[in-house]
């Protein structure tokens, strides 16, 4: 028999209970994060992440018309890993490469059938190594796709025994296959989300909390003004946490840095507005810390590690999942630096992800300056 305080107490508990849970249904944002949030993270990571490398772009370079080299180039198209673009010339096969349009390039020479025939021809493979991950599986899979087709036309009898395939392979900006080369440039750009974002989110949110946001609302101040006050100091902070990456980049790790420091410092510039107008607009609309927190590492630090293709292949993805990494402003600017640390000045990769970047940065400031003006009103 349960005594009469115990009972008590568990009514209590009971009732305790029952508050929370209504509590928990009048907030929206608690059974967001609760439940729509691990749902669209498993969703969007477990289709979207993957180690292996798939459909990776490789210009197919074929300079002979032979049947030798048409299979050694089936190769390629055959397997799962690749996604063969046929090209006709080098030049053509290296201007895809610089733009990244395409991740290798496989060259088949001129003399590929009489070498086969001899016993001995080659096949030349250059692989874009500002992932250097990519890179290193790339160039094992295209040694297993020349090797597969060595072995289909050895045992057809096209091939005499003991016949050798070589493969020249060389990595391009990245010559000695260095993770932290591509790494570094992936940190820089976690480093400025984390400042940009998130730091003026929850600074902007604490003052929602406190009152003090609507005290500055009854100032002569305009709205824009005080989001210009609230931005300047963040931007300038972001902008010596760069100057304190790139200088240890360089110092500590040896990464070359290829481009011009000025239009790094641009794109940088571009990045960090997209930011900071991130942070204010999810401050602007949530006023809350914890929600402000939670949404801003939904929508910037974890795509900007997990889908920007710092860590993980964005080609390997599934169509859809490579769809959404559109919407991410961390996927243009890992781009730039990568480029910009280990290729150089490539303009066709530098302006169409800086003009994404700048137009990101003006709808999200925007947005910022109207959700506010939509609270004073």
């Amino acid at each position: 028999m349960i005594a009469p305080a115990r009972f008590a107490a568990l009514g209590r508990m009971a009732a305790l209970i029952r508050k929370e849970t209504y509590q928990v249904f009048r907030d929206p944002s608690s059974i967001a994060i609760g439940i729509v949030m691990p749902l669209v993270l498993l969703v969007l990571f477990g289709y979207g992440l993957s180690f292996d490398v798939k459909n990776l772009p490789v210009a197919i370079v074929t300079e002979e018309s032979s049947a030798e080299a048409s299979g050694a180039a089936s190769g390629f198209r055959l397997s799962g890993y690749f996604n063969a673009v046929p090209v006709k010339t080098m030049a053509e096969a290296e201007r895809l490469m610089l733009t990244r349009a395409v991740s290798a390039i496989v060259r088949i020479p001129p003399d590929f059938a009489r070498n086969a025939a001899l016993g001995q021809a080659e096949i030349q493979i250059l692989v874009h190594g500002t992932d250097a991950n990519t890179a290193r599986i790339a160039l094992a899979y295209a040694q297993g796709a020349v090797a597969s087709w060595q072995a289909r036309e050895g045992a057809r009898g096209n091939l005499q025994t003991g016949a050798t395939i070589a493969i020249d392979n060389r990595i391009w900006f990245n010559e000695a296959n260095n993770s932290t080369y591509f790494l570094v440039p992936g940190l820089i750009v976690l480093v400025m989300t984390l400042i940009g974002a998130l730091m003026t989110a929850l600074v902007v949110a604490r003052e929602w909390e406190r009152g003090t946001f609507e005290a500055l609302f009854v100032t002569p101040v305009r709205p824009i003004e005080i989001l210009v006050g609230k931005t300047v100091p963040y931007f300038v902070l972001g902008m010596v946490g760069l100057a304190l990456c790139v200088a240890g980049a360089k110092l500590l790790f040896g990464v070359p840095l290829r481009g011009s420091l000025v239009i790094l410092i641009a794109v940088s510039t571009l990045y960090l507005l997209v930011a900071l107008g991130i942070g204010l607009l999810i401050s602007s609309i949530t006023r809350s810390q914890f929600v402000a927190s939670q949404i801003t590492m939904i929508v910037t630090f974890l795509p900007a590690m997990m889908l920007s293709g710092f860590l993980f292949d964005i080609a390997s993805m599934p169509w859809a999942i490579q769809l959404i990494t559109h919407i991410f402003p961390g996927r243009y600017f890992v781009s730039l630096l990568q480029t910009l640390f280990l290729a150089g000045d490539i303009w066709s990769v530098i302006w169409p992800n800086a003009a994404v970047l700048a137009g990101m940065a003006a709808v999200l400031m925007t947005l910022s300056v109207r959700a506010t003006r939509k609270e004073l009103g």
